[in-house]
């Protein structure tokens, strides 16, 4: 101890010495990395939602819901005399992993199979919210939410999120090769691949997310994508998902045959998609079996089944949750997963990363509840956007229910680069406006809703991000 150095002082310094040499260590290590963003992964995590909606007409909805969906599952099983869960016998067990990495090859007899439901069922689900509003005429709007007591943003309000879209910022989806405003880089998109490849060095996920607001190059989306979500892989992560392989291969659940034929109703038919058909049945397949989906969505979504595995005696192995995910695909389940087959080759990396992005966002969309994010409250938004600013379509529109169309895999990448940087789904009605904007003049000519589908139909020409930064910027 130093001569005239008291004792605390003496000690007070010994423990900043410590700590400053122990912070040093773990930055040389990339620990101090790995624990911030440890902490920035919980955090986002933690569901802050009650477990009991304050509006209870909406979690009568969804019990309904999930009885009816329940009851149709059923229903299938009693029509083709199977059942929803049984063992497999040794010699389909072979077969299955023999073809795994060629599950096309896999020959099943669907024909007799049937989507549980569709979008366009939920959809009606979600129009009878409203069922309870008087409504006496025939020409009043049969699909309202406004009536529903939840707060949604204004327009205003979300120019102050999307901040560098409605302050007219260079974004990457707007005009990658305009000249740059750094002085070391030709064009925009050479700064941001500049700018990206720091970023994704540094690995650090809420520097990531800052990053993708402005949207991501190509060439760095599959990594960056993987960091902001904590979805990057290790050898933890292929033994998982060798063990749903596993599942998948001894126990055939009836929904396998639902993923089956909704992979062949959509990816299948899709020029943009059908060359990853093999890798999407082996991502779907093991999604269902996944049980970790169904801990971390707890509070979140409905009350899965239980059920007995027949094939075996009954013990505590042969009884499971129905599916173990405790989600049942509807029809177009695999187009959430089809857009990352444009990143991703190694099945193991795609199924971490759908996963991720459907816990973090996606299952919002079908479940019935008033948190801010899920499809309730994106639909009053929508209809609050669409009425306060575009009040000549919405009295055009308002008796008229539409089925979007689909946005080609670039743009949707974009949409997705967004939704990662901001953290939030209320882009998709902010889209759905946008469009439905631009496409107004043509929709002022048509009275049918067969011809405002044609018009609507076919977004391949949409480019995404320049018309939501118009829909932002103050005229």
């Amino acid at each position: 101890m130093a001569d005239g150095v008291s004792p605390l002082v003496w000690k007070e310094e010994r423990e900043i010495s410590f700590m400053s040499k122990c912070h040093k260590a773990m930055k040389e290590k990339g620990l101090d990395t790995k624990l911030r963003n440890t902490v920035f992964h919980w955090v986002r995590t933690q569901n802050k939602q009650s477990k009991l909606d304050p509006l209870t007409s909406l979690t009568k909805a969804s019990v309904q819901w999930e009885k009816r969906i329940h009851k149709s599952l059923n229903s299938m099983c009693s029509d083709l005399e199977t059942s929803l869960a049984k063992f497999r016998f040794q010699s389909e067990l072979e077969e299955l992993a023999e073809k795994w990495n060629e599950l096309s090859t896999y020959n099943l007899d669907l024909s007799k199979y049937r989507p549980v439901y569709a979008p366009k069922d939920f959809l009606e689900v979600l129009i009878t919210l409203s069922g309870y509003v008087p409504f006496t005429k025939e020409d009043e709007p049969k699909w309202e939410f406004a009536h529903l007591p939840l707060q949604v943003k204004t327009l205003d309000q979300l120019r102050k999120i999307y901040i560098e879209w409605s302050n007219g910022e260079p974004l990457l989806g707007v005009s990658p090769n305009m000249p740059s405003q750094v002085n070391d880089f030709p064009t925009l998109e050479a700064e941001r691949i500049g700018l990206g490849e720091r970023v994704a060095a540094l690995g650090y996920a809420p520097v990531i997310q800052e990053y993708l607001k402005r949207g991501s190059p190509q060439c760095l989306r599959a990594k960056l994508w993987a960091q902001v979500l904590g979805a990057e892989v290790s050898a933890q992560q292929i033994s998982y998902f060798n063990q749903l392989k596993r599942s998948v291969l001894e126990v055939d659940l009836m929904i396998d045959k639902l993923i089956f034929k909704d992979v062949q109703l959509t990816a299948s038919n899709d020029d943009q998609y059908f060359v990853f058909e093999d890798l999407l049945y082996q991502v779907m397949l093991c999604f269902s079996r996944d049980c970790e989906v169904m801990q971390q969505l707890r509070g979140s979504t409905g009350t899965p089944l239980t059920v007995a595995i027949k094939g075996r005696q009954t013990s505590a192995d042969s009884v499971t949750v129905f599916p173990p995910s405790g989600i049942i695909p509807f029809h177009g389940f695999t187009m959430y997963a089809t857009p990352f087959c444009y990143l991703y080759d190694d099945p193991v990396q795609l199924y971490f990363m759908f996963r991720a992005f459907y816990l973090r966002y996606w299952h919002r969309l079908h479940y019935i509840s008033t948190h801010p994010q899920g499809i309730v409250s994106l639909c009053l938004l929508y209809e609050r956007l669409l009425e306060s600013n575009e009040p000549l379509l919405w009295i055009h529109f308002r008796n008229i229910n539409v089925n979007p169309g689909h946005l080609p895999p670039e743009q949707l990448l974009l949409l997705w680069d967004s939704i990662l940087g901001y953290d939030c789904l209320e882009i998709l009605p902010l889209l759905s406006l946008a469009i439905l904007s631009f496409r107004k003049e043509n929709i002022f000519q048509v009275n049918t809703l067969q011809n405002v589908d044609a018009v609507l139909a076919d977004l391949s020409t949409i480019s995404v991000i320049p018309l939501l930064q118009l829909a932002l910027m103050k005229p």
